[in-house]
């Protein structure tokens, strides 16, 4: 009987359950945690030059790698290694898996280089001759190497100037284009005085854009000429042009602290430059600014909408049926797929509004789309429209946990119901509202189905701001660290080369979403300090 009692009063006390919810949060933050280590594991080591080893090999070749691995043979009879060889246009692949009952011995040679190239991958091998830009000679070394790059990278860089200038005068023969359209459009007479004028324009753009292409053309041959005989360790030679060398050094030679420069400036490089090799390689700069902004605008939507949207349900409307059904479809919309989100997206903004926006406002332009396509403003729309349950229900339930008698003091005071909103209640429900719009952006940054047919792409020729009026183009489309992830990892044609920078990518993801909900819990904190009772 005693134990009997025990045991109905362990259910009725509810001990089992303390338990379990116990152990179900320590698997949710365990989990979590592998899924870090995992990620900073494979993230955090790409950019560091490991040493290069040289092998010779029981068939008499030679071949010099990185080491990424080693693992038991498939018959557990010893071990094999798998080593980043490079060299994709010499060998056809970038890694190999040697049997280590096949290496005959390794070494660590000094002079052996790794290069990073504009196209085909890294290179290792051996410098055997140079070819430096004319009136600058170097001799064939590590250190006449990277003379040589620092005067092409000069040269490089005077040309960038010539390249801004292009694009400028090709923004100007776009808009040009597009004034005559429009004349076209509005039969303005072939003598109206504005229309040679922008013909004249036109006409003076096309001639100084050719000069300028035969300026660039002729700097770029000159550049290119400059180049380096290298061979790998079997003696294959490769000739490569100094100019689509991106930077070139001795792994072997570098010390601790060299080693660790190169890993910070590679971070640099990662922030602030631009894709390289169809993404898998270079800076992640136009992603991260796509993802932020995309965060940025959609919580200017998302934000003010879902709060209205609660105040209206919460302080204003009356309780009944209809409101009661509001209430549930807003809980049911949050648990509808992401992709329904995005078709949505698709027909309603994209083909719905901005294709109307483009019959209204630019005829002239169609059937080419300017609005009815794919881009920033709509993906922002169709993500915004994904999050604003969470807004909603969060602000409802923040103003619903504020006591009764702190509106019915404002009352008593005499304070309107629009003063008592405005100055007891959205300031004492606004933690709660921060932690619903932490849960929107942290949802938004990482959805990636709805934003592949709403205007996200692999490689976006130029970002949504830029130094030409109005500025801000919405109507662009945008590069995304999501979609970034998915395609590099299941998308590129070289999977393994690619795995690296998902690890990066990913792990660049997982920081701006923390980085961006700490930001927000700072807030939610402040305010809960100093509008609220600790209630929230």
């Amino acid at each position: 009987m005693g134990k009997t009692k025990e045991m109905n009063k362990y259910w009725r006390v509810g001990e089992p359950m303390v338990w379990l919810s116990a152990a179900a949060l320590s698997v949710t933050l365990l989990s979590a945690i592998v899924l870090l280590i995992v990620i900073m594991v494979n993230g955090l080591g790409v950019f560091w030059p490991s040493d290069l080893q040289e092998l010779q090999l029981k068939n008499g070749s030679r071949l010099v790698g990185q080491l990424i691995q080693t693992i038991p043979t498939a018959d557990e009879s010893g071990l094999r290694r798998q080593y980043k060889i490079a060299n994709r246009d010499l060998y056809g692949l970038d890694f190999r898996w040697i049997d280590e009952a096949q290496i005959v011995s390794e070494d660590t040679p000094a002079n052996v280089l790794a290069l990073e190239r504009v196209e085909h991958g890294d290179f290792y091998g051996f410098l055997k001759s140079l070819q430096p830009p004319a009136g600058h000679p170097a001799s064939a070394t590590l250190a006449g190497l990277q003379q040589s790059l620092e005067t092409v990278a000069k040269e490089k860089g005077d040309l960038s100037e010539l390249d801004g200038k292009l694009k400028d005068i090709s923004y100007r023969m776009e808009q040009i284009r597009l004034e005559l359209l429009k004349y076209d459009y509005n039969k303005v007479p072939e003598n109206d005085p504005d229309r040679i004028e922008a013909i004249q324009e036109q006409q003076g753009l096309k001639s100084e854009f050719s000069n300028l292409i035969e300026v660039q053309t002729s700097r770029t041959a000159k550049i290119r000429q400059a180049k380096a005989l290298f061979v790998d360790a079997n003696g294959q030679e490769k000739e490569v042009v100094l100019a689509d060398i991106v930077q070139a050094y001795a792994p072997n030679q570098m010390s601790k602290l060299d080693k660790s420069l190169f890993y910070l400036k590679k971070l640099v490089e990662l922030f602030v430059g631009q894709p390289r090799e169809s993404n898998t390689e270079g800076g992640l700069f136009p992603a991260i600014f796509g993802t932020i902004m995309l965060i940025f605008v959609m919580s200017l939507f998302s934000f003010p909408l879902g709060v209205i949207a609660a105040i209206y349900l919460r302080e204003y409307a009356k309780e009944g049926l209809l409101v009661r059904i509001v209430r549930i479809a807003v809980n049911n919309l949050a648990g509808i797929p992401s992709i329904v989100y995005g078709i949505f997206g698709l027909g309603f903004f994209i083909y719905g509004i901005g294709h109307t926006i483009d019959t209204l406002f630019f005829p002239e332009r169609l059937p080419t789309p300017t609005f009815g396509t794919g881009g920033l403003l709509w993906a922002s729309l169709t993500l915004a429209l994904l999050t604003v349950p969470v807004v909603i229900v969060s602000t409802e339930e923040a103003l619903g946990a504020i006591p009764r008698e702190m509106r019915e003091g404002s009352y008593a005071l005499g304070a309107t119901k629009f003063q008592t909103l405005v100055r007891i209640l959205l300031p004492m429900a606004s933690p709660g509202i921060m932690t619903g719009l932490i849960l929107a952006m942290a949802r938004a940054a990482g959805e990636v189905a709805p934003l592949m047919i709403t205007g996200v792409v692999k490689l976006a020729p130029a970002l949504p701001i830029d130094g030409h009026f109005p500025f801000l183009h919405l109507e662009r489309k945008f590069m995304h660290l999501g979609f970034h992830i998915y395609d590099i990892g299941f998308q590129s044609p070289n999977v393994e080369a690619a795995k690296p920078m998902v690890f990066v990518t990913t792990l660049l993801l997982v920081m701006i979403v923390l980085l961006m909900s700490s930001v927000a819990i700072r807030l939610r904190n402040k305010m809960k300090k100093r509008y609220t009772f600790g209630t929230f």
